[in-house]
């Protein structure tokens, strides 16, 4: 693979991230905009989702931030951010309605959930450590510096891109689980799928930018090395 092409990938990835990221926040802004018919909250909805799936021991809670939401899984609860927990928009529903669909990933014990719990050690040891090494490496002008701090990298990659098939199935629930609670309609599933899409896409993009990012600092460190 020349550099040529490795350094094209990495300015398309990082572009492509950023574009991601503002689609999302649009997206995210428009539908936040939009209440939905059933004039229920973010809180509401999950909960209803998960009583309907016999799901008893998690506990919802309000976090401060926005898009802030996440499903513990260590403490089961439920965290919704102060934008969806009280509110009535599309994007509250939505966005509830997928963290309720990790809150029963866990609750079934989910394959994929499982093996992406195996790397969180990895994908945190190497998240802490690899910018130090990176940057000294660039400071020191040390290759070996450089091509540890990215193999380090490689342990968040594979954390990331176990990710996608959680966040994927996460969505997928939170569409079925709504159809199922009668909480839909068209207009209201197109708000949700632009949503989820939207938020699914970041994590790809993620993904995408670490490889970009690991091929570009290997790239790096071999170009200086020159003719053997």
């Amino acid at each position: 693979m020349s550099n040529g092409f490795i350094l094209i990938m990495s300015l398309v990835a990082f572009g492509g991230s950023w574009f991601v990221k503002r689609w999302l926040a649009s997206t995210y802004k428009t539908w936040s905009q939009v209440p939905n018919t059933y004039g229920v909250t973010g809180a509401q909805t999950a909960a209803a989702i998960l009583r309907k799936k016999g799901v008893t021991n998690v506990k919802i809670e309000r976090v401060r931030g926005k898009l802030t939401d996440h499903f513990d899984p260590v403490r089961d609860i439920l965290r919704l951010s102060q934008s969806n927990y009280d509110s009535t928009s599309v994007a509250a529903m939505a966005v509830s309605a997928h963290e309720a669909g990790h809150a029963i990933q866990d609750h079934r014990d989910d394959i994929r959930l499982r093996l992406r719990k195996y790397f969180v050690p990895f994908a945190a040891f190497g998240g802490r450590f690899s910018p130090w090494l990176v940057g000294g490496g660039f400071l020191l002008g040390n290759d070996f510096l450089l091509r540890l701090g990215a193999w380090l990298l490689v342990g968040t990659l594979v954390f990331q891109l176990l990710t996608l098939p959680v966040e994927f199935n996460a969505s997928k629930r939170a569409l079925a689980n709504l159809q199922e609670l009668g909480l839909t309609d068209p207009e209201q599933v197109k708000g949700t799928r632009r949503v989820l899409t939207a938020a699914a896409l970041t994590y790809v993009a993620a993904a995408a930018t670490s490889i970009a990012y690991i091929a570009t600092l290997w790239m790096m460190t071999q170009g200086r090395r020159g003719p053997a």
